[in-house]
């Protein structure tokens, strides 16, 4: 009876996780700042068929892998401490295991000394949807974590 219980309460909460990790890099060997975006695919393929259509196959449909990205492109944005935006280009998307992971760049720009980020991707569905991005410069990890109502965060770069 203990198992059962156990089992009853944990699976649930295991189900949907909630969270979503963003790292963005400054790669000074391409001369961009890469963003990668990591989801899990079943809470990705959730927020499609509540977005889209439920009929949503984000593994077996590369279209709805795309309708999946394109969401992302369109909640996530970055600009500089001046608040001038940072131009993100789509550079594609894949799914590795559990996981989908969806890509952008921009050039890097010496002068940034701060990353203002919004990231709603997700939290427009679920309020309790938390998204932390991670920011890496020179060898110097910076974080923000998105939860509740937080709208745009500030990560200054070392």
């Amino acid at each position: 009876l203990g198992l059962m219980l156990l089992l009853w309460v944990t699976i649930p909460g295991a189900h949907q996780q909630k969270e979503a990790i963003t790292r963005v890099l400054f790669n000074t060997r391409t001369g961009n700042i890469e963003v990668m975006h990591r989801f899990l695919v079943h809470d990705a393929e959730h927020a499609l068929k509540t977005l889209v259509d439920d009929a949503t196959d984000l593994i077996g449909s590369k279209p709805d892998r795309q309708k999946f990205a394109d969401y992302v492109y369109e909640r996530f944005s970055m600009s500089d401490q001046d608040d001038k935006p940072l131009a993100l280009a789509p550079v594609g998307h894949a799914i590795e295991g559990r996981v989908i992971w969806v890509y952008e760049e921009t050039p890097i720009r010496e002068t940034v000394t701060e990353l203002r980020i919004r990231h709603d991707a997700l939290r427009d569905i679920w309020p309790d949807q938390v998204n932390l991005v991670n920011a890496e410069r020179d060898g110097s990890l910076n974080s923000a974590t998105f939860s509740d109502g937080s709208r745009v965060l500030i990560i200054e770069l070392d």
